[in-house]
């Protein structure tokens, strides 16, 4: 048996799974109801002021909790990854522990931890909970980094009359981008798609752009649903490439 035949399974995988659903979007998002070919759809987005304004919303959204979990998130990494900070495995554990939980089972929880206390759910609360499930994502790939970057960096800048200071924010900052890019990636964008986050914490009152796509969906209305969620695609697809540029750049600052 040839190697190569160990990868159909995967093919076939990909081609049910990913390739198949990704077809299937982009054939509802140019077909009317009668299965007619149109670009209607498309154009339906920039003319909904709802769809704009709720779209508007959850760039908000997602800028405010990327912003927070970059604050929370680099200084902890940093910590996690600090030899003489941190000498046990057990706290890197405690921080990555909540992804092992449901993500809707975690915003049920929080959900019902502010109506005990009697705090009334909004934009406050649905903030709490978005920085409360994507935290761990910010703060693993900056972790990540920090802890296999080359210690001769810092160490060549001290012995250059660098202060600790200097070596933060001019050594092990720079150093840390890819990380910061790749988790702002995976903060940034699931925010702007979710829709179980900000139903259960704000009970409806905020809608983010994953929330008109499923009530799109679940109206029967496949077609608008499906350019809804095809624009969605390519505004990762964007950011992706853009993340993959800001990389290179960080990388290519080291040579």
């Amino acid at each position: 048996m040839k190697r190569s035949h160990w990868s159909i399974p995967y093919v076939v995988f990909l081609t049910i799974f990913v390739v198949l659903p990704l077809v299937l979007v982009l054939v509802y998002a140019f077909q009317d109801g009668n299965g007619h070919f149109t670009i209607a759809n498309i154009t339906k987005f920039f003319t909904d002021s709802d769809a704009l304004g709720t779209f508007a919303v959850s760039i908000e959204v997602a800028i405010e909790n990327t912003l927070i979990c970059i604050l929370l998130g680099y200084p902890a990494a940093w910590i996690l990854s600090n030899k003489e900070l941190n000498r046990s495995a057990v706290t890197i554990i405690l921080f990555i522990m909540p992804m092992w939980i449901n993500a809707l089972m975690r915003t049920l929880a929080t959900a019902e931890l502010f109506n005990m206390f009697g705090i009334t759910l909004g934009k406050g609360t649905l903030l709490f909970g978005m920085v409360y499930d994507y935290l761990p994502f910010m703060i693993y790939p900056i972790y990540n980094v920090l802890n296999k970057m080359d210690k001769s960096y810092s160490e060549a800048a001290q012995d250059l009359g660098a202060t600790p200071w200097e070596v933060f924010w001019k050594v092990t900052v720079p150093l840390s981008m890819p990380g910061v890019s790749s988790g702002i990636l995976m903060v940034f964008m699931p925010t702007v798609s979710t829709f179980a986050i900000s139903e259960f914490l704000t009970n409806n009152k905020i809608k983010l752009f994953g929330t008109i796509i499923q009530e799109n969906i679940n109206s029967s209305m496949w077609n608008y649903g499906a350019a809804l969620a095809l624009i969605m695609l390519i505004i990762i697809g964007i950011t992706t490439l853009f993340s993959d540029d800001q990389k290179e750049t960080a990388q290519g600052g080291l040579i």
